[in-house]
This record gives C-alpha cells, structure tokens and sequence, in this order.
C-alpha cells in the first residue's frame, strides 16, 4: 500500500509539472494495478492523458484493472479506434471483462472496429450465460494429442502463440476431447522420448460452459487446482480457466455476499455514482420500511400494555438489538456456508442442532445479565424475569430462522445473501416484541 502511495504522488507530481517522458517511464516500470489505483483518484482530464501514455499492452492491463465505474467513464473519453487497439492487445477473457458492462450498442461499436478474429472469439464467448465458466474461460490454452513424445510437446509449446499464464499441458484425443493434463514442471523432468501419454494425469477434474463460476470455485479449491479446464457437452476441450480469474470469482462473490447481508446490490462499489445506486438502495430500504411497519403492528397489539407501565418501552431496543446481532451472526455463518458447500441437507441437523445450543446458552446468558440490570435499574424481580425470558427465546428464534431461512431460499433458488437479513430481522423483532410484551400483558396485574 505504501509503495502505491507513492507511486500515486509522483504521478501527480509528474503531472503537475508537465514532465510526460518522465511520467511514461515511471508508468512502464509500475504495477498495472498500482498505476490503476493511481488513476481512480485523478480527475477525468488527467486519466485520459495518463492512459494515452501508456503502450498498447500495459494499457490493456491497467483497464483490466479497473472498476466498472471508472473504466466506463475513461473508455467513454477515449476514441473509440484508441480503445479498439487496445483491446486487439488484451486476452480475450480480459476483453470480456470489459465490454460485457457497456450498454450494448457501444460495445457492438468496439467490436467491430477490432481484428476480425479477436472480434469473433469475444463475441463466442459472449455468447455464454453471465457468471458461467463459458464466460470466464481463455481459450489460450495448450494442448497435445496423446500419441505426441514429450519432445513434441515442448516443440508445440515453443512455438504457441498463447497460453504465457498456463501450468498445465492439456492432453486430448483425436477429436479434441479432454483426456488428460500433464503439470509444466512433470513435463520438463520427463525424458524426451517419454510418450505424453504415460506421464499424464488421466483423473482430470473439469467444468462444463454452463457451470456457475461458484461452482468453479468450489472445484478449483477442493482439488488443489490452480486452473480449471472446461469441456463442451461431448467433453471436447474449449477453454480453462486461469488462477487471476478464480481469485476475481472469489473475490466478487465474497463481496457480493457480504454486501447483500447488508441489503446492498451485490455489483456496488464505493466510486458508483449516486443515480446508478439509487434504486437497489431503494428498494431494500422500502423492503425494511415495510418490515419495520410489521414490528410496530405487533407493538401497537400491545399499546395499552405499554401504556399501563412505560417502563416496558425502555427495555423493547434491548430485545430488539439483541435479536438482530444473534440473526446477523447465525445468518453470516449459514450463507457462508452455503456459498462454499459446507452447509448442505446432509449436516443441517448438526449445525442446526449446534445454533440452538448456542441461541440457548448465550441468551441464558445474556438474560441473566439484563435481568440484573433491569432489577437494579427498575428494582422489580418478575419484570427483570420477563425480560430474560424473552431474551432467550428470541435467541432461539434466531438460531432456528438463521439457519433455516437461508437454507430454505437456497432451496427454492434464491440468493439467501440478498433476502435473508431482512426475512430473519423481521422474524426476530416479531418474536421479541410478542414475546416480551406478551409475557408483560399476561402478568400486568402483578408487574404495576
């Protein structure tokens, strides 16, 4: 961080001043995410002359790099023949990236000015669904026929135009179908002669075109693998996935998860502009509005109640904050789990049964400390004993809604992250509230 600090400084310097061969220096030998970071925080006149600085790879790298946000608006004050030979230079895959959040009709526009055959290989892989291997996949990949000596196969890579980022050598048949791969290491400690077919590994793990990138994921972390190849219907060999895109798939859907447990859109960043978020901030904000309304109905049953003895509306937050933390740390660890396949039908009873242990134990616990609290504060026993009651039996509720809300939506295809907070809160304040001024409204009698 430190270092992109002041790389970022001496751009503006550079800048500043002027000094444009000093600053093409400093930028060629800089990190494109650093140079990247640096361009987030210059105004937009600034970024363009930065960029156009740039050669045609590097710059390539660094609009990889970019946020949506940020890559849009510079791609847009840019020529679009300048843009177009940018992306003639950039891995398909990496293409992708980058017009696949332009409206449609500006990234027609880029794709027709560019390379006939680079042009086409996007728009195959555009083809594919969002957030499928298909759509993820480089079809820079390295393969051999399985006859071919290990001698051959180096001769093939020597003279392979892509696959500079590749650790595996990918073994097929006659009709390209996937039949082993083969690590770069093993290859180089095998004895030239050495048929490709007896040093390879024929166990080979792969994704289909249409398998969720989650799934990708969860593949690439179960078998140790550092790229994932992908297989059409029949197993013939299209693609693989590189590790730079299993980092990003990780990276974007831990994001997206935690961001919808906070009821934000899973796509936003800190540099959006207002008006693009303004609706998805909106819409969860009315959605909690319309649970909060239910909390209230549920207290207004009880109106006369807490009309009787007030004291009962000072300690309504604390059931309340308490049954939202309990939720939010059961339904954080339950969509977790879900997201990397650790949760599933199989060891629901056991997290299940652990969740309730744990909604048990802690609202004992916590009970027990309000209930000495509010007796010292209000000095009256059976009000501190209501108050503890209600504390543990929302605990529970959370527990059992944390847990089994998440897994429920998961079931009927809805994203849990996105829904399940607000579902959960709304159960828990529900229950609190009925539950402790229920409990107050059946014992009225004795608690004034």
């Amino acid at each position: 961080m430190e270092e992109t600090a002041r790389l970022t400084e001496s751009i503006k310097e550079l800048l500043g001043s002027g000094r444009s061969e000093r600053l093409a220096d400093v930028l060629d030998a800089a990190h494109a995410a650093d140079v990247a970071t640096a361009l987030r925080e210059l105004p937009l006149p600034e970024q363009v002359h930065l960029f156009r600085l740039l050669a045609p790879q590097p710059a390539g790298h660094v609009l990889s790099e970019l946020d949506d946000a940020t890559r849009t608006e510079l791609m847009r004050a840019l020529d679009e023949v300048e843009v177009s030979r940018i992306l003639d230079r950039m891995p398909s895959d990496h293409v992708v990236e980058v017009v696949e959040e332009l409206p449609r009709a500006e990234a027609d526009k880029l794709l027709e000015l560019m390379q006939e055959e680079k042009s086409e290989q996007v728009h195959e892989l555009l083809e594919y669904g969002e957030k499928t291997a298909g759509r993820l996949m480089s079809t820079g990949f390295i393969a051999v026929h399985e006859n071919a000596t290990v001698m051959q196969a180096m001769e093939h890579i020597r003279k392979a135009a892509t696959g500079d980022n590749a650790f595996y050598l990918y073994v097929v048949d006659e009709h390209d179908h996937l039949v082993g791969l083969v690590p770069l290491h093993r290859l180089l400690a095998a004895e030239p002669g050495t048929s490709v077919r007896g040093i390879r590994s024929e166990n080979v793990e792969s994704v289909t075109v249409d398998t969720d990138q989650e799934e990708v994921t969860r593949l690439a972390r179960r078998s140790n693998l550092v790229e994932v190849p992908v297989v059409d219907g029949t197993r013939r060999l299209v693609g693989a996935i590189s590790a730079g895109h299993l980092i990003d798939v990780i990276d974007e859907e831990a994001t997206e998860d935690i961001q919808r447990l906070g009821g934000v859109g899973g796509d936003e960043t800190v540099l959006d502009p207002a008006r693009q978020v303004f609706r998805s901030r909106l819409v969860w904000r009315l959605v909690n509005l319309g649970t909060a309304v239910l909390a209230a109905s549920v207290i207004g049953l009880f109106e006369a109640s807490i009309h009787a003895l007030a004291t009962l509306a000072v300690f309504m937050p604390i059931v309340a904050s308490m049954g939202g933390i309990a939720t939010t740390q059961t339904a954080t660890v339950a969509v977790r789990g879900l997201a990397v396949g650790d949760l599933t039908l199989g060891v629901l009873r056991r997290v299940l049964w652990k969740e309730v242990w744990l909604g048990l134990t802690t609202g004992a616990a916590n009970g027990l400390v309000i209930a000495v609290i509010a007796y010292l504060w209000k000095g009256h026993w059976l009000l501190s004993a209501v108050l503890g009651v209600a504390m543990v039996f929302n605990m529970l509720v959370a527990a059992v809604v944390g847990t089994l809300v998440p897994v429920a939506l998961k079931t009927f295809r809805v994203d849990p992250a996105i829904a399940s907070s607000v579902i959960i809160t709304t159960f828990t304040d529900v229950c609190g509230f009925f539950s402790f001024l229920g409990l107050a409204t059946l014992l009225i009698r004795y608690l004034l």
